[in-house]
């Protein structure tokens, strides 16, 4: 997978995205979340090293955010539905709901709106 590619699947939101990719790149958005926060909590308190590791955490969360946004888009766009119903994946219990529905679901079989190729821009 080329650096465009990668650039494209966590900050890109034209295209579209299957079912697969969306659920392991979401997954590993998830893992990189998890490690600093893990680091976070085995450093001494007050120490630089705890400081360092919160605000690794607090980075790689807010680029995180933009990184959800960015493939439930593109995995709306699979199912021919706008971008906007992106913002459902930040209501609680019904952003489980969603992610569920996105991973489980398939999207339109050939060309919809928004491309005609799943995982790859428009």
């Amino acid at each position: 997978m080329s650096s465009n590619q990668i650039k494209w699947l966590f900050f890109g939101f034209s295209g579209r995205l299957s079912r697969a990719p969306y659920f392991l790149a979401g997954l590993l958005i998830a893992i990189f979340q998890a490690f600093p926060l893990y680091q976070f909590t085995l450093a001494p308190e007050e120490s630089g090293t705890s400081q360092f590791w919160a605000i690794a955490f607090w980075a790689i969360f807010f680029l995180s955010i933009w990184s959800y946004v960015a493939l439930g888009v593109k995995r709306l766009h699979d199912f021919g539905k706008p971008g906007m119903f992106a913002v459902l994946l930040f209501i609680p219990i019904v952003s489980i709901l969603t992610f569920i529905a996105l991973c489980v679901y398939p999207g339109d079989s050939g060309k919809n709106e928004y491309g005609e190729l799943t995982n790859a821009p428009e």
